[in-house]
């Protein structure tokens, strides 16, 4: 990101600056633990673990390989919506459980963001499936051999990556905990473990989690780019793992290259453009699909 802004990054500690992360771990871990006295401290306490677990918990239904994956079901898609809308809970849970009007506004707003956009991706989902049919994680993979997802629904894959930044709070989405608040939102009042548990559910392994449904979804997964037998002796788990990077390389590149949104025009953008263009696109789908009898 640094590169992309032309400034000096952190590349000091270790090679290239590989070594910064453990740095940051270190540095949180010796901070003073310090929380709130009248704060409910048992679901204080709880919020933050609740959201790093949710966002491990949802890596059981995607597939890295053919039969790499924890549990192959045929609700998996609903299993990873209904897992990334409890993020909801989790925010709301650690500003009211702070005792703090700030904290507790900051997770309002967090979570006035999140719900639109959260209906879009379910849309978008509905779209997808459409498509390649009410299938496993497994089978949606399989079934863009011929063609991905991603080539005659590109639209529908650019609503889907800016629906996600916006619901995971990622810049230029990130008004909630943005520098120019007042406080740093829903986590104002947590410090050491617990605030590095809410970066590392939200920030770090959301963006992860993000890019790896969005892999299977519309770049066909683990199957290579290119159906030529030289690419066809790298494992699919390379190649979902290249294409999960590129997509991390989009999320960085965006929040270093675009600047923040003003809050009226992030919750316009959720209910006045998105929302309406997701339903929309659901409709010529499905209709193109039953005329031309190619619903699978």
């Amino acid at each position: 990101m640094a590169f992309v802004q032309r400034r000096k990054g952190p590349d000091v500690v270790g090679s290239f600056g590989l070594l910064q992360p453990l740095a940051d771990g270190l540095k949180l871990i010796l901070k003073e633990p310090i929380s709130p006295s009248s704060a409910n401290f048992s679901l204080f306490r709880m919020a933050p673990v609740t959201t790093f677990m949710l966002s491990l918990v949802a890596w059981a239904v995607v597939p890295f390989d053919y039969g790499m994956v924890l549990s192959d079901s045929n609700i998996g898609l609903l299993y990873l919506f209904a897992i990334s809308s409890l993020g909801v809970y989790g925010i709301i849970i650690a500003g009211w459980s702070s005792n703090s009007k700030y904290a507790f506004l900051g997770a309002l707003r967090s979570a006035a963001q999140m719900v639109p956009y959260e209906v879009s991706i379910g849309l978008i989902l509905i779209t997808v499936l459409i498509c390649v049919g009410p299938r496993n994680s497994s089978e949606i993979v399989m079934a863009q051999k011929q063609i991905w997802s991603g080539i005659p629904l590109f639209p529908v894959l650019v609503m889907f990556f800016i629906s996600r930044l916006a619901e995971t709070n990622r810049a230029p989405f990130d008004l909630p905990e943005a520098e120019a608040e007042s406080v740093a939102g829903y986590n104002v009042e947590y410090a050491r473990l617990a605030i590095s548990l809410f970066f590392l559910g939200k920030d770090r392994s959301g963006v992860i989690l993000i890019s790896g449904p969005c892999t299977s979804l519309f770049p066909g997964g683990w199957p290579p780019i290119l159906d030529l037998p030289i690419f066809k002796k790298i494992p699919g788990s390379i190649w979902f793992s290249i294409k999960v990077i590129l997509f991390l390389f989009l999320y960085i590149w965006v929040r270093a290259a675009f600047p923040r949104y003003r809050y009226d025009q992030l919750m316009g953008l959720g209910r006045k453009v998105f929302l309406p263009l997701s339903l929309a696109r659901v409709v010529p789908v499905s209709g193109v699909s039953v005329t031309f009898q190619w619903l699978p």
